[in-house]
């Protein structure tokens, strides 16, 4: 870490994290690195929110905060569920988030599916008003790649904030705006992101009522952005990537997939990354949908329903 000795670089992220920002955020984010959110806290002093929970084996940042991943989500049998704005205004005053202090977001990394969690917590900060937000690119995995940055046993206790969650739809897609889409006749694409076997109604998730899609959906994967590891590609390959894939600037997306997790990072790199500014997620996806009995395309037969059952328990 150059001339920082390792015990030294360790206080000033822990000063830095319990600090208002005070710089300009204007660039910050979507995507930090490792290296980048180390140069970058005297700058803008991020509040680090570690999604991973209370039991983590390998450290964490100096100065970050703790939340479990689940107190984002609704409940196991509709996980995609939005929380209320009185739930989301608890959470985020109990870990001391401001609408006005950048959030970097930390998961484990441990993979592309892994990425969801906190693409997810993303959007939900983005929708409940907190101006500026990064992703720690390939996560805590990416932090403790380099031996020489620090990392503690504990995490921080948050000073509680006062903020009031009004949650912004720009970016929610309803079980009825998508109803309507899939009735009618209209230019919203939806999108898919669920592994091909999914799309198929070869596969579906436990808490599903049956297999199946929307009616005219059409799919990309969520592991499409990733090159074979935990991070992310960068904007620029975005843009080329949905380029290619006939993602226009224009178009009007809705992301879902089973709960509203890997939709998280098709909606993260459509519209974050991408820039494609019309594009929403539809937190409940198919598991709420499911369960509600609305239409659904690719629904196998009873036999073959069964079959499937049967060979996801074997």
């Amino acid at each position: 870490m150059g001339y920082l000795t390792k015990a030294v670089l360790g206080a000033v992220l822990l000063v830095f994290s319990t600090l208002p920002a005070t710089a300009s955020t204007a660039d910050f984010g979507p995507l930090i690195s490792a290296d980048a959110l180390v140069a970058a806290e005297a700058e803008v002093k991020p509040l680090i929110l570690d999604i991973r929970g209370d039991v983590v084996d390998d450290g964490r940042i100096p100065g970050a905060i703790s939340v479990g991943y689940a107190d984002f989500r609704g409940p196991k049998e509709n996980p995609g569920q939005l929380r209320t704005e009185e739930e989301l205004t608890t959470l985020l005053r109990r870990l001391g988030i401001e609408a006005d202090r950048p959030v970097v977001i930390v998961y484990q990394g441990r993979n592309e599916t892994d990425f969801g969690a906190a693409a997810r917590v993303y959007w939900t900060l983005k929708s409940s008003g907190v101006r500026a937000l990064a992703i720690l690119n390939g996560g805590m995995n990416a932090w403790t790649a380099d031996a020489d940055r620090p990392v503690v046993d504990t995490a921080a206790t948050p000073i509680p904030s006062t903020i009031s969650v009004t949650f912004d739809t720009t970016w929610l897609a309803t079980r009825d705006e998508v109803l309507g889409i899939v009735e009618g006749d209209s230019p919203v694409r939806l999108i898919d992101a669920r592994p091909e076997s999914f799309h198929k109604g070869e596969q579906a998730h436990p808490a599903a009522a049956r297999p199946g899609t929307l009616p005219q959906s059409e799919y990309f994967t969520h592991s499409g952005w990733f090159t074979g590891g935990p991070a992310i590609i960068d904007a620029q390959a975005a843009q080329r990537l949905a380029a290619t894939n006939g993602f226009k600037p224009g178009d009007a997306l809705i992301s879902f997939c089973n709960t509203g997790h890997w939709a998280a990072t098709n909606w993260f790199a459509l519209s974050e990354l991408a820039g494609i500014e019309n594009v929403k997620l539809y937190p409940e996806s198919l598991v709420g949908w499911s369960h509600a009995g609305l239409p659904m395309a690719n629904t196998p037969g009873l036999i073959t329903n069964l079959w499937n059952k049967i060979k996801q328990s074997l």
